[in-house]
């Protein structure tokens, strides 16, 4: 896009998948976003708090790999941050839905 600043979600969601055109990083994230809900599922189940840092690992850990070595672009999260946690969560459902190739 011509600039970074974005008024409203669905003018950044188009902007975000763009960014996660490579299949393995949209993977990879898939795989992150399922395992911090295991991880939110393990807070509740055991207590532990230990599991939100496992699950800020996982979901940030392998998205950030995905954006590394596939991708070669920069997380959206570092300018975007709101609209970063949104959009992973709606392409996470959009992936669910059949709507993004997995």
């Amino acid at each position: 896009m011509a600039t970074d600043r974005f008024d409203r979600f669905a003018d950044f969601y188009p902007f975000y998948l763009r960014e996660h055109a490579d299949r393995r990083n949209r993977r990879l994230h898939f795989i992150g976003s399922t395992l911090v809900l295991a991880c939110v599922w393990q807070i509740f189940a055991t207590g532990q708090f230990v599991w939100v840092l496992n699950g800020l690992l996982c979901g940030y850990g392998f998205a950030w790999v995905g954006h590394f070595f596939f991708e070669k672009n920069r997380p959206a999260t570092f300018k975007h941050p709101i609209y970063s946690f949104i959009g992973d969560w709606a392409m996470y459902a959009d992936i669910w839905r059949g709507r993004i190739k997995l």
